[in-house]
C-alpha cells in the first residue's frame, strides 16, 4: 500500500465544520430497504442517494455502532447513525508522530493512546490522528481498507488515554471487529470522580441527547443498551479512583454513566463540574483505558495488555492515595 492513502471526496468548500448527528430506529416498513436506499427515502428532498452512499463508503454512517456497506439491510430496531458531514477532499498523508507501542505484530498493534490525539480524521481534525501515526509507523506493510478510519475497530475520545487496538489488514480488522460486537474483547477503565460511587453496576440505555446533539445521555426509551461495572479503588475528601469494566461500549459509556449516578468524572468539560475541574486544575477528563484482554484472532494467542497511566492523572490518583499500585 502506498504511504499515500488518497480519498476523494467532496471539496473543501463544501465544508462542514460542525456536522449534524441524526440518530433514528428503524422502522417495521423501513426494514429489509438497502441502507443507502433507506436513508435516501426518510431524508427525501434533502440529499441524494450518493451522498449517502459517500457517507457510508466514509464511515460516517454506523448500523448499531459499527460502520456497513451501502448494500446492508437493516432490520426493524436497528439504530442508523449520520454524521451530515460534507468533508473535504483530503490526502491522508502519513505522519512521523509519536506512539508508545504495547504491542505488535504481523496483523495488530495496541498501543498507549495520548490525551489530546483523535483516533482518525473528522471535521476539525484532518491531521495529527493516530490514523496519521499508523500509516507512517506500518508503512507499505499497512493494508487497511482505503477510508477515514482504515485499521480502526473502535474508539477513545479526544482527552481519553489508554489502551487502543488497531488492524493491519482489512481481515484482522473485521475479526476484531467481531470480536468486540460479540463482547470478547474485556475492556478495563481507570477514572478518577467526583464523590465516592462504592461498588456497583449501571445498567441503563445511553443515545443521543434530545436537545445537545454532540452529546449522550441516559435515554430510557430509545437508548441503546449500555451496562458498566464499578468498583471504587479508593476514597478520600470529595474525590475516587474508581475501576470500570464495560460490557458494552456505546459513546462516552462511562461519562455518562457515571454523571447519571451523580458523580462525574474529574476535569470532563462536558459531563463533569466546573467548579471541580477548576479547584483541582483538571485540564482533561480523567479517564484511562488501562486493559485489554483477548484472544489474538489469528493465532489464538491470549494477549492481556496494560496501558501505563499518565503523568497528569498519577497526580490527580496521588491527591486520593498514595498507595495504589496502577
Amino acid at each position: 500500500m502506498s504511504l499515500l492513502l488518497l480519498i476523494n471526496l467532496q471539496s473543501l468548500s463544501n465544508y462542514m465544520a460542525d456536522p449534524e448527528i441524526n440518530t433514528f430506529v428503524v422502522s417495521d416498513s423501513e426494514a429489509g430497504s438497502r441502507l443507502d436506499k433507506l436513508l435516501s427515502q426518510r431524508y427525501q428532498g434533502q440529499q441524494s442517494r450518493s451522498y449517502f452512499q459517500k457517507l457510508i463508503r466514509n464511515e460516517l454512517v454506523l448500523l448499531n455502532g459499527r460502520p456497513v456497506k451501502k448494500q446492508v439491510r437493516p432490520e426493524s430496531g436497528d439504530e442508523v447513525e449520520v454524521e451530515f458531514a460534507l468533508t473535504p477532499e483530503v490526502n491522508l498523508h502519513p505522519e512521523n508522530l509519536p506512539l508508545e507501542v504495547l504491542y505488535e505484530d504481523d496483523h495488530l498493534i495496541i498501543i498507549n493512546k495520548s490525551a489530546g490525539m483523535v483516533v482518525h480524521p473528522a471535521p476539525g481534525n484532518w491531521t495529527g490522528t493516530f490514523v496519521n501515526a499508523l500509516l507512517y509507523h506500518c508503512g507499505d506493510s499497512f493494508q487497511a481498507e482505503a477510508s477515514l478510519r482504515p485499521g480502526i475497530v473502535h474508539r477513545l475520545d479526544k482527552n481519553t488515554s489508554g489502551c487502543l487496538v488497531a488492524a493491519k489488514n482489512l481481515h484482522v480488522q473485521q475479526r476484531l471487529v467481531e470480536l468486540f460486537s460479540l463482547r470478547k474483547i474485556y475492556k478495563e477503565y481507570i477514572a478518577v470522580c467526583v464523590g465516592n460511587p462504592g461498588d456497583g453496576t449501571v445498567d441503563v440505555p445511553i443515545g443521543r441527547h434530545p436537545v445537545h446533539r454532540k452529546q449522550m445521555a441516559v435515554i430510557e426509551s430509545g437508548g441503546r443498551h449500555a451496562v458498566t461495572h464499578y468498583s471504587t479503588l479508593a476514597h478520600k475528601d470529595r474525590l475516587s479512583v474508581v475501576k470500570l469494566v464495560l460490557e458494552t461500549g456505546r459513546t462516552h459509556q462511562i461519562r455518562v454513566h457515571l454523571r447519571h449516578r451523580g458523580m462525574p468524572i474529574l476535569g470532563d468539560c462536558v459531563y463533569g463540574t466546573e467548579a471541580m475541574n477548576r479547584q483541582y486544575s483538571a485540564s482533561r477528563q480523567m479517564l484511562h483505558a488501562y486493559r485489554l484482554r483477548f484472544m489474538h484472532p489469528i493465532t489464538g494467542e491470549k494477549l492481556d495488555v496494560m496501558a501505563p497511566i499518565p503523568v497528569d492523572m498519577r497526580l490527580q490518583i496521588a491527591r486520593v492515595s498514595d498507595l495504589l499500585s496502577l
